[in-house]
């Protein structure tokens, strides 16, 4: 009597983590109704090459990327204006007392006439001795690392694409698996109850089979919170800000992995579109510090007026026009260039360290992936073999169970043993793809 309401309680316990039939059942009796049931949303079809292209379009991370390369073009046409006249017009109007002359504040021509005049002032620089073509050729090398920066954007979300649409296709699977465990355990534990029934088994094989049953449904219910978890993983990657469920086309298991290490970290060297954007901006920084040493070097500007005035008193003409220079000679200004100089220099050495630290880890990250990934490649075969040798198993221990040749536990032990194989080689395809994307990721293929 006791092996019968232990049996009778794990099922219950089961049936409620499963939400199944007699869930609803066991509510019924004492009066309370049934939690009420969402319905299944409408799944999209995709494939992983559109999941990559939506999130390339949509990914804010992308846009912002884009947004800062453009910012940083647009930082070259401002450099690069001061190869151009500056023209600009001016409007005048005076009322002065007579004989009236500035006496204090200037050093200009003190006198002031009345007056209303119109003219155009045009400013060309001639020369400063290079330091305008310094900071041009900063300013193009800073937007050519932030183009760099947004295929760097490109690629880190194509990595979160890929790994979380290889998390789906393995929470996907898992389901599969529990659904069948789920299936497979309730047969045993139908067919162990109706035994008892019969007096052919005990009380203590039902509540091992119930016990079984419920670890199922256990699995089952993790396996389909994972499952929501990785489409709302997925939906992120996509740029979407809503989660979805998607029907995902189910991708071939890649090659053996590439065997020379040194080759991938040359090209990672080579193609990382980190490396190069961090190489651009030592670039671009020692041009600016070479910049900010020309501050002390002259200036040599030329300045045009013309103009009418319409308005006046007898000592001024109806017209006016005259040209120039101005040469403009750096003598003391507080060391204000120095410390310029000094600033941009120390920048400078500061971002040459980034690189070098940026160039180890990325050393570090291609050795780590790429021994990450022949691990993956060798779990495929062994998961094979472990789901092979446990199915075996688990038929030798069904046919003992019946015969009358082992317990319980032996059968139990058994299924346990199917079930962990069989997440296991399902897991292993999937997690070998997102290896393999995150190696591309890290030699720079990825993008």
């Amino acid at each position: 009597m006791h092996h019968r309401n232990l049996s009778t309680s794990l099922l219950l316990l089961a049936a409620a983590l499963t939400g199944t039939p007699a869930w609803a059942q066991l509510h019924a009796a004492v009066g309370t109704p049934a939690p009420p049931q969402a319905p299944p949303a409408a799944s999209q079809s995709l494939t992983l090459q559109e999941a990559e292209k939506i999130a390339i379009q949509n990914h804010p991370q992308i846009q912002a990327a884009t947004y800062l390369a453009a910012a940083a073009k647009a930082q070259v046409t401002e450099a690069r204006s001061e190869y151009f006249p500056h023209a600009y017009g001016s409007a005048t109007g005076v009322k002065a007392e007579t004989n009236s002359r500035v006496a204090a504040g200037a050093l200009n021509n003190s006198i002031i006439f009345s007056r209303f005049a119109d003219g155009v002032t045009v400013q060309q620089l001639v020369t400063d001795f290079g330091r305008t073509h310094e900071l041009v050729k900063s300013s193009n090398l800073h937007a050519k690392a932030q183009e760099e920066n947004i295929t760097t954007s490109r690629a880190d979300v194509l990595l979160q694409v890929d790994a979380a649409y290889y998390n789906c296709l393995k929470a996907q699977a898992v389901l599969q698996v529990a659904e069948e465990t789920v299936k497979d355990r309730r047969l045993v534990s139908d067919q162990v109850t109706e035994m008892e029934r019969n007096k052919l088994k005990s009380g203590l094989d039902v509540s091992f089979a119930n016990v079984d049953l419920a670890q199922a449904q256990l699995l089952l219910v993790q396996a389909q919170n994972d499952l929501q978890a990785s489409y709302a993983e997925l939906s992120a990657a996509l740029g979407l800000a809503d989660q979805k469920t998607f029907q995902l086309a189910d991708q071939p298991v890649p090659s053996a992995p590439p065997s020379d290490l040194s080759v991938l970290i040359a090209e990672a060297m080579r193609d990382r579109p980190e490396i190069i954007s961090q190489q651009l901006d030592v670039s671009s920084a020692q041009s600016y510090a070479t910049a900010e040493r020309d501050l002390w070097l002259p200036t040599i500007s030329a300045v045009g007026v013309a103009g009418l005035t319409p308005y006046r008193v007898e000592e001024l003409g109806s017209r006016y026009a005259a040209a120039g220079f101005n040469l403009n000679i750096p003598i003391f200004n507080g060391r204000q260039f120095n410390a310029l100089h000094a600033e941009a220099t120390a920048e400078s050495n500061a971002r040459q360290q980034f690189l070098r630290d940026l160039q180890d880890a990325v050393v570090r990250d291609v050795r780590k992936a790429w021994l990450n990934t022949f691990s993956g490649y060798q779990r495929l075969a062994l998961t094979q073999q472990l789901l092979d040798q446990a199915n075996q198993a688990l038929d030798l221990a069904q046919q003992r169970y019946k015969l009358g040749l082992s317990s319980i536990i032996e059968l139990s032990q058994a299924q346990l043993n199917a079930t962990q194989a069989q997440i296991s080689q399902a897991s292993a395809k999937y997690d070998y793809a997102a290896e393999i994307s995150a190696l591309n990721f890290e030699i720079g293929l990825n993008h």
